[in-house]
């Protein structure tokens, strides 16, 4: 199934791209769900539909969202209940974890007194993520859209599966195996009970459940569309999230430059915003194409309301823009931003290679060079760290920890550049580590 993840700079206009991105998938023949996690009620003004919300009685055991609601032949839409998902998850947690609650004597929560925590939605997507890649074959959807939140937020999202297995792998490593056995003693030494097993079941639960959502992260079939409306303070932000989204191993389908104003008009107020749209539209080409394509949206002069209100004429060819859209000509709705934004790309048939690539220098440099992509990175915001088998690299408000290649483990940092968008950091093999010759 293809995933596409939908962001973008604040305000750009997300919500009204996954919206034309779903539509275009449908018209290429893929059933399609579009997913959002707005709380409020834009998606449904955008789309005009009824309100999103989950069927009375609803199991936890079902998928975490509500019911989805048909916009137009091979497309539905349905927003991530995180409510019910945050009281299903955390009653079946007390569950399991009823004999640690009697130990402590502590009073279970009851469902209805239950309220969501700063950051659940964030789990509640992941969640959600995951749980569209495993419906039965020929019940579920051929791609899958999500209205993602803003650009720094998404990235945040997209470490947090990898980041969480870190910590339960350091909390509960694998020597709590041999801990296992000697629970029963100790609990006899002790005179209390020990923390039961569905604890431990919990924990190894979880990270199951998180490696199966970095793996929908890191798959070659996930790729993440960026909205931006053009302007000087929209292309910073554009470039610390490409950095940030490039450091976690994500690859960007689009770029998508929305609500352009129509150029050559006589009104100077009109015509400064629309000169000023576009020299930063140039300096998007400069930066992305034609790695990445960068698809122009014009202003539509109001804000789309229904499918009903989308299904028009189809964007006429046009001189500006790689897609040949014209925005001064384009017609008003969803159907033409769907045209201009197109459907998402077909599926690889086999994963590219790892581009993170280790470099043999040792008989021309003595070093070991590590190669890793990070455009739109710049050397103020660059930070690395070595930490043991670790190497930690920062981007503006961006880290990852990434356990270094089995050779490098035996060398020591002597340097490192940042050139064309990669970050390259040099390794010398230490004497007493690296293997001598005989």
């Amino acid at each position: 199934m293809r995933t596409v993840l939908v962001t973008g700079t604040g305000g750009a206009g997300r919500t009204t791209v996954a919206a034309a991105t779903a539509l275009a998938a449908a018209r290429e023949g893929q059933r399609t769900l579009l997913l959002t996690a707005d709380p409020d009620g834009t998606p449904e003004a955008l789309l005009g539909i009824r309100a999103l919300r989950s069927a009375p009685g609803r199991s936890a055991d079902r998928l975490p969202w509500s019911v989805p609601v048909e916009l137009a032949p091979g497309v539905w839409a349905a927003r991530i209940i995180t409510d019910e998902w945050f009281r299903s998850e955390l009653t079946a947690l007390q569950d399991r974890g009823h004999g640690l609650l009697d130990l402590l004597g502590a009073t279970p929560l009851d469902g209805e007194e239950l309220t969501p925590l700063p950051g659940v939605e964030s789990l509640a997507l992941l969640r959600a993520l995951r749980a569209a890649q495993t419906a039965p074959p020929g019940t579920g959807w051929d791609v899958l859209v999500v209205d993602m939140p803003p650009a720094p937020d998404t990235v945040a999202l997209l470490a947090l599966p990898e980041q969480l297995r870190r910590y339960l792998r350091r909390l509960l490593p694998a020597e709590r195996q041999a801990a296992r056995a000697l629970r029963p003693m100790l609990a006899q030494l002790a005179g209390v009970p020990m923390p039961a097993q569905k604890l431990y079941e919990t924990a190894e639960r979880w990270e199951r459940e998180l490696a199966a959502v970095q793996g929908v992260i890191e798959s070659e079939a996930t790729t993440v569309r960026l909205v931006v409306e053009p302007g000087p303070l929209a292309d910073r932000a554009l470039r610390t999230a490409r950095a940030g989204l490039a450091l976690h191993g994500c690859r960007v389908e689009a770029v998508i430059a929305n609500r352009l104003l129509p150029t050559g008009t006589s009104d100077p107020w009109l015509a400064a915003l629309s000169g000023q749209q576009q020299d930063a539209l140039k300096e998007l080409y400069e930066q992305w194409a034609p790695a990445v394509p960068v698809r122009e949206l014009p202003h539509l002069g109001r804000d789309p309301h229904g499918v009903g209100d989308a299904r028009g004429a189809e964007p006429r060819p046009g001189e500006n823009g790689a897609d040949g859209v014209d925005a001064q000509r384009a017609p008003a709705g969803l159907a033409a931003l769907a045209g201009a934004v197109g459907a998402p790309g077909a599926r690889p048939d086999r994963p590219a290679p790892d581009p993170w690539t280790v470099e043999d220098r040792l008989a021309d440099d003595g070093v070991l060079l590590w190669r890793l992509p990070l455009p739109g990175a710049d050397r103020d915001g660059l930070g690395l760290v070595r930490r043991g088998d670790e190497l930690i690299v920062s981007v503006g408000p961006f880290h990852r920890m990434l356990p270094l290649p089995s050779a490098l483990r035996r060398c020591t940092v002597s340097g490192a550049g940042l050139r064309d968008g990669w970050l390259q950091v040099r390794f010398t093999p230490d004497p007493d580590l690296w293997p001598k010759r005989l």
